[in-house]
């Protein structure tokens, strides 16, 4: 069995954002005044007290469809799915605004839900507001319990109600090596659709406006007894394209489940194929040493648009030469082509981020490369290397033992790395290469 899951519901801007991060102990969803910013669910394993669950936080519950977004339809459904899937849900209006139309939206919506729920008011933070609170009770779902989740105020009694409505037995806790994989790419090429095909699930609402996904979104799929954890990505534009507030903190929490994956799968647009944001974003993989794949979506239109197969790989091979060796999958998330093959590149990307290489195995490849091509000198000071050794993985981590380390020139350290390669093949991941002076 996996982690309770608790969600948060209510209208727009009640502050269910706040007290996601409130709970969650950290900023984790976009908090912003602009109602309907949180439009998928986002959720993270969270700790309360030694309690251990899965917070989900979800996008407003509004009667009427907002004049500013078109996405309440999705919106409502994917808010739907969030509450069929908790265990407990935190019903919170505002009691600064008193009772709305939405709020007896939400609170019918959770009636037919059957699922157990507890009524937080947020914003009670004075006594006006306080003596208010039997307002509420018109809703039908019992007494409010009052709460500030930006002054934090009553959030620990309100977690001591919710947990008298759930099981979290640790002993029925999911655990396991689970491969952290984030999908990342442009907004609109369709990562939304590769995530959801990948789950079997819609998850990810998938719109043609560019820029639907905000916040990471994840779901947790099983291939062959492998558990994977999937992370979707607001796309990430151009650094003079995005905008402030929202988008960049959506760009800022990309990097952020780059950095946490183990393998970044990078999608491409067989419309427009590489440019220069996509080798950036790789950039990002790069710099977080994370193993790769890139994927050319929509390839389905790659006769209209006149691109062949062979054009498609060279291309890919000079722009993204920083992605040695990295799977390269043609699919089309709308038609399903190449989707199956994308959980057996990921356990080969994997396998190769977390090899490890026999000692000696290590030490006969780097002496037949230093006498394939002596080291050589610089003026009286002669770099000598005597060993090597495998610190870590995720990624392959190399510590080689040498004197004069800083005489050592950058062309000779890569012709070692490419001989590592060429030994132990590390294809999709990087390896990291450090030198230790004795001198």
């Amino acid at each position: 069995m996996s982690l309770p899951v608790i969600a948060i519901v209510g209208r727009p801007n009640v502050g269910k954002s706040t007290l996601f991060n409130r709970i969650a102990g950290s900023r984790i969803a976009i908090v912003s005044d602009t109602p309907g910013t949180t439009r998928d669910r986002v959720s993270v394993d969270a700790e309360w007290l030694d309690r251990r669950f899965m917070l989900i936080d979800t996008a407003g519950i509004e009667d009427v469809p907002s004049a500013e977004l078109q996405l309440w339809d999705e919106v409502r459904t994917q808010t739907e799915r969030a509450i069929h899937t908790a265990d407990a849900v935190i019903m919170l209006v505002d009691s600064a605004a008193g009772v709305t139309a939405s709020d007896y939206d939400a609170a019918e919506l959770l009636r037919r839900s059957g699922k157990p729920y507890v009524l937080a008011a947020n914003k009670t933070d004075n006594t006006t507001r306080l003596a208010e609170l039997y307002t509420f009770s018109s809703l039908g779902m019992g007494e409010a319990i009052p709460i500030s989740a930006y002054h934090d105020i009553g959030v620990a009694e309100m977690m001591d109600e919710v947990f008298e409505h759930v099981d979290d037995d640790p002993e029925d806790e999911v655990t396991g090596d689970v491969i952290r994989v984030a999908i990342a790419g442009r907004p609109n090429v369709g990562k939304s659709a590769i995530f959801n095909a990948l789950t079997h699930e819609q998850r990810s609402i998938v719109s043609a406006v560019p820029g639907t996904t905000r916040d990471t979104v994840d779901a947790v799929y099983e291939y062959q007894n492998r558990p994977m954890m999937f992370l979707d990505t607001a796309g990430l534009r151009r650094r003079g394209k995005t905008e402030q507030g929202i988008e960049k903190y959506s760009a800022i929490r990309t990097i952020g489940a780059i950095e946490r994956s183990d393998v970044t799968i990078l999608v491409l647009d067989a419309e427009e194929f590489v440019t220069a944001q996509d080798t950036h974003i790789g950039g990002y993989a790069r710099d977080a040493h994370k193993s790769g794949i890139v994927i050319v979506n929509k390839w389905d239109l790659s006769r209209e648009i006149g691109t062949s197969f062979e054009e498609a790989m060279d291309e890919i091979k000079d722009r993204f030469k920083f992605i040695v060796g990295a799977p390269v999958l043609l699919t089309s998330a709308l038609t399903g082509r190449g989707i199956n093959r994308i959980p057996d590149a990921i356990i080969r990307t994997f396998a190769q981020f977390t090899k490890r290489v026999e000692a000696n195995q290590l030490s006969k490849t780097l002496y037949a490369a230093l006498g394939d091509r002596p080291l050589p000198a610089h003026g009286r000071r002669r770099v000598r290397i005597s060993a090597i050794e495998q610190v870590a993985i995720r990624p392959p981590t190399f510590v080689i033992t040498c004197k004069n380390a800083e005489f050592l020139h950058f062309s000779y350290k890569r012709y070692l790395e490419n001989r590592m390669r060429d030994a132990f093949g590390f294809q999709g991941s990087p390896i990291r290469m450090l030198y230790r002076d004795t001198a």
